[in-house]
């Protein structure tokens, strides 16, 4: 967790000159067929290549909706990248720097899985559709469509998710959105934690006490073996980050709620970077990855750091599927 600095970075208008970034609102498969297939005819037109990105269901219908195979329409599975939204822009990294060398014009289609989402889940997707327009800033040239079914998604989310698009696609036209907003991105308060719980204070030397106190707590839940390792050591890199960079000491809070182990760390350090764990790390570069480590290894992240009220990381384990 890189939490020099101020906190400018992290609420700065989000801009990317790189990403055309593009919302399509539709409800029904007729209708999302009818936006996708005229998106990816266009690409095709213009010899470019697509990276399809949406849910299975939608996958099979426009797969078999696809007049023939074609190598420059690629697919990629989301679902192997877990329900933790920091996961999905390495993903596009990945494919976008590949694309790059070849020097080949590139577009995707990109639909987040926003069914059976619990708020948590659902303000963390609403925060990687903002948060793109800041990961491809630099990068090269590209067009993004979000198609969204408004059949599915409350109407809340839909102008949440509306304010973090530049651009809509329309009655089959592309133009600019004037319900994107460059502000930075409001957050809702964290939901707090349900009845009283205890606080665990840590600092330097501690961090083998923070692992014993998680690891107690989360064996009557069940979580043991190969999943209570790849725990303790996302705790572990969320109490040291505290005691680096967070003022040299924390506190920590466990506690579980709706099928979910939650890990929360406070610290009086200050996160200035957004993209903080979101990004590939860099090949031989032996810092910096602790944050990238506890996206990888807990199914959400909640991060919220400000100014004199310091940082808060709740990491949430899914308890049901061990």
């Amino acid at each position: 967790m890189d939490i020099t600095g101020t906190h400018d970075t992290l609420t700065g208008s989000a801009k990317a000159p790189g990403l055309h970034h593009e919302l399509y609102l539709y409800s029904g498969e007729a209708q999302f067929l009818s936006g996708a297939l005229s998106f990816i005819e266009d690409a095709l037109t213009a010899d470019e290549v697509v990276l399809v990105s949406v849910p299975e269901r939608r996958e099979r219908i426009l797969r078999a909706a696809l007049p023939a195979p074609d190598p420059r329409v690629a697919f990629m599975d989301p679902s192997g990248l877990g329900r933790n939204p920091a996961r999905l822009i390495p993903a596009w990294q990945r494919w976008i720097a590949e694309w790059a060398k070849r020097g080949r014009p590139v577009r995707g289609i990109g639909e987040s899985g926003w069914d059976g989402r619990n708020a948590a889940e659902t303000t963390e997707l609403c925060y990687h559709e903002w948060l793109l327009n800041v990961a491809f800033t630099a990068a090269p040239d590209w067009w993004l469509l979000c198609p969204c079914d408004t059949a599915a998604v409350g109407a809340g989310t839909v102008r949440e998710i509306a304010r973090c698009h530049p651009f809509l696609l329309e009655g089959g036209v592309h133009r600019g959105h004037e319900a994107y907003s460059a502000e930075p991105f409001a957050w809702d308060e964290l939901e707090p934690a349900p009845g009283p719980s205890e606080e665990i204070p840590y600092g330097p030397g501690d961090l083998a006490a923070v692992r014993d106190a998680v690891a107690s707590r989360a064996a009557p839940y069940g979580l043991r073996r190969e999943r209570l390792k790849e725990v303790l050591v996302a705790v572990t890199e969320a109490a040291a980050n505290s005691i680096v960079h967070g003022g040299g000491h924390g506190t920590l809070r466990v506690w579980t709620w709706r099928g979910t182990f939650v890990c929360e760390f406070r610290d009086e350090g200050v996160m200035a970077d957004p993209m903080a764990g979101r990004r590939l790390p860099e090949a031989g570069s032996l810092g910096g990855r602790g944050l990238w480590l506890i996206h990888q290894l807990c199914d959400l992240v909640q991060i919220r750091s400000a100014p004199g009220t310091g940082t808060v990381i709740r990491l949430h384990i899914d308890l049901d599927p061990y």
